[in-house]
This record gives C-alpha cells, sequence and structure tokens, in this order.
C-alpha cells in the first residue's frame, strides 16, 4: 500500500503510511508509533535533522495530514499507461468544441494518475494546468466537477502548489461547492481547505476571503457524517491562525460546535481547543448552558487525543472564576482527574494537574 500512495504520506522511520502522523518540535512529521519508539530508545535528537530535541519533546498531532490520508482513495496505478501530454489535455479540457466524455476522461485520467505521482502533480502545475482544473470545478456537469475537485486535492499535496493554487483563485471555486455541492463534492471541497492551509500564509488568505469561514461553518450545521467531520478538521487547520478564530466565533461556531461534540463528533473539541485561546471564545462558551457538562463528559468518555483538548479547553475556561469550576466539580470532574492523573500519557497528566490546580485555585477544592 505505501508504495501506491504519495511519499509525504510515509514516516521517515518506518516507511510506511502513517496512521497517527505528529509533528516534533524541529517541524518533521513521524507517525506516533514509530518516534514514540525512537524516544524511548533513548535518542534526544530529530531523525532527520538531527538537532537536540527537549527533555520532553511536544508531540503535537498533525491533524491535516491525517485527514489527508484517511479521505486519500487508493488506486493501483497502471505501470505500462504512459502519461497523457499535458498540453494536449488542457487544450481538450479548455476548448469549447471537446465533447464533455472527452473532457470527462481526461481529468479523470490525471485525477487517477496524480495520486501516486509527485513528480506529474508538479508537472502538470508547471505546465499552467491550474486554470484549467479550476475552470472545471465551477462547470455545471457534477461529474466533471467532482473529477476536477479530485485533482485539485491531488495537486494541493505538493507544498511548492499551495501558495499559487490559492493565488490562482482556488478558494473562491471551493467555496462555492461547500456551498452549492453535492455531500461527496462538499465533503472533498472542505479536505481541500485543509490541505491548502498547511502553508502559513494560506490562513489568512483563506479566512479573509468572503465567505469562506461561513461556508465551513454551515457544513457544519447542514451536512452529514463526513462533511461534518471535514468542515470541522479544516476550521481546525485555518483557526490556528488567531485572526481566523475571531472570524469563526462571530460565525457562530461555538455553539455549534458544543452541539456536535455532545452529539458525538469528537473532532469538535479539537477546534474548541483552538477558539478558546481567544477571549471572545472563551466569553462564548461560558454562553452555552450545559458547555462544562459537555467538556467533563469528553473527560469521561474521550479518546486519548480528546481528552487532552477537553483538559486544555475546560482548564481555560475555570480560570474565568468561581462559577465554572462549581459547575465542572458538581458534574464529577475531581474524580475524573484522580483517574487521569495516572495516565501514561505525560501531556494528559500534565494538564490534569494544571486543571487541578486551577480548581484549588478558585476554591473548588477545599
Amino acid at each position: 500500500m505505501a508504495t501506491q500512495l504519495p511519499d509525504d504520506f510515509k514516516c521517515p522511520i518506518s516507511l510506511e503510511i502513517m496512521s497517527d502522523p505528529v509533528i516534533l518540535p524541529s517541524g518533521h512529521t513521524f507517525d506516533r508509533v514509530s518516534i514514540q519508539r525512537w524516544l524511548d530508545a533513548g535518542h534526544w535528537t530529530c531523525p532527520i535533522t538531527k538537532l537536540p530535541l527537549p527533555e520532553h519533546p511536544c508531540l503535537i498531532p498533525n491533524h491535516a495530514l491525517r485527514s489527508l490520508i484517511s479521505n486519500y482513495t487508493l488506486v493501483a496505478p497502471s505501470k505500462s499507461q504512459p502519461w497523457p501530454q499535458p498540453q494536449t489535455v488542457i487544450s481538450v479540457l479548455i476548448s469549447p468544441s471537446s465533447p464533455i466524455e472527452t473532457k470527462l476522461n481526461s481529468i479523470a485520467q490525471f485525477a487517477r494518475l496524480t495520486k501516486h505521482d509527485s513528480s506529474l502533480r508538479r508537472m502538470l502545475t508547471e505546465w499552467g494546468a491550474a486554470p484549467t482544473v479550476l475552470r472545471c470545478v465551477g462547470s455545471d456537469d457534477s461529474n466533471l466537477q467532482e473529477k476536477a475537485l479530485s485533482l485539485l486535492l491531488n495537486l494541493s499535496l505538493e507544498d511548492d502548489n499551495k501558495v499559487g493554487l490559492v493565488a490562482e483563485g482556488a478558494i473562491n471555486r471551493v467555496v462555492k461547492v461547500l456551498r452549492l455541492g453535492s455531500p461527496d463534492r462538499r465533503a472533498i471541497a472542505a479536505t481541500i481547505i485543509t490541505s491548502l492551509a498547511v502553508v502559513e500564509v494560506n490562513k489568512a488568505t483563506i479566512g479573509a476571503y468572503p465567505d469562506a469561514i461561513q461556508a465551513l461553518v454551515w457544513l457544519l450545521i447542514s451536512g452529514k457524517g463526513r462533511e461534518k467531520k471535514e468542515a470541522a478538521t479544516a476550521l481546525y487547520a485555518i483557526c490556528s491562525f488567531s485572526d481566523n478564530r475571531r472570524r469563526a466565533i462571530d460565525c457562530g461556531a461555538v455553539p455549534i460546535l458544543i452541539g456536535l461534540l455532545d452529539s458525538g463528533l469528537e473532532r469538535a473539541i479539537e477546534v474548541l481547543g483552538v477558539l478558546v485561546k481567544c477571549k471572545e471564545g472563551r466569553e462564548e462558551m461560558m454562553k452555552v448552558n450545559g458547555c462544562v457538562k459537555v467538556l467533563v463528559q469528553v473527560l469521561r468518555n474521550g479518546s486519548s487525543r480528546g481528552i487532552q483538548y477537553g483538559l486544555f479547553t475546560l482548564n481555560c475556561l475555570c480560570h474565568c472564576g468561581e462559577r465554572l469550576c462549581f459547575e465542572a466539580m458538581n458534574e464529577g470532574v475531581l474524580e475524573i482527574c484522580m483517574g487521569l492523573i495516572k495516565e501514561e500519557n505525560e501531556k494528559i497528566r500534565r494538564y490534569t494537574s494544571s486543571l487541578v490546580q486551577t480548581l484549588r485555585d478558585n476554591h473548588a477544592i477545599g
């Protein structure tokens, strides 16, 4: 399987497709199991840069890459199949006289080939294919639009392509699909936002685009399971840029995310964990009835990652005053913390200790 997917999806240590990609302080991404094994063996340098790491390096989940890997449909390449000439295909796609079936077959072929071929993705961009692909994303033909979205997603996997695609107008096309596309196309569109947001400068550009964040928040309301998850992932990616947090809050994201979290969409707690970092986010969460109860429920039943974000979010809120501390105590948070303090996960232990200290400082614990 690893040989059929982009090299960017492989762990530099195991050379296998990553199931839980995490980022080291050095900035490089590894599969959690592999890098943890490396650290447990007593290595305190980055396997790639060889530079020293902190005594207890923080492993930051690479949600954008994880989402791309999970949504990447594997298609086995045909080794005997030659590349079509990019110039020829571009001419076919832009010609008004080309039959729709010919256009569909051409773009589907490139969508299939670029899934596993980084050099072809770069070649297409160098040949100026991006504007043509984006024109197809705006097509009235649903099949052509879906194939074009798949190709656009593949092209966006290349870091060197990300800024150029945004400059070519990718956000405008993708936001329209978020609003008007079918469920499958809307999910792909949200994943493209996540991919483009890997580059820091794009986060500001995406957030400043009219309706981009609003469209993602709207998808949280109107979408189905996969759409909601991909919309939340995209919001998580772009809201690491502080101005975008306020934009998401202004679009009403906070009560929607709390409702989704209460309904079982754990990805929502990760977005809340970003939004709680700003004053406006904390104020909005404090307005939502039952917010603390939902967060405590995450501590009780969530995954390891969910618990981490739940502890962080609840601790930030409890810093705001005694009322929330006592509310958390009434929900049984102290008993949960007594169990979590024994967790093997160092970050969970640290966040738990911090929450207990906050409760003590606010006189919620005698």
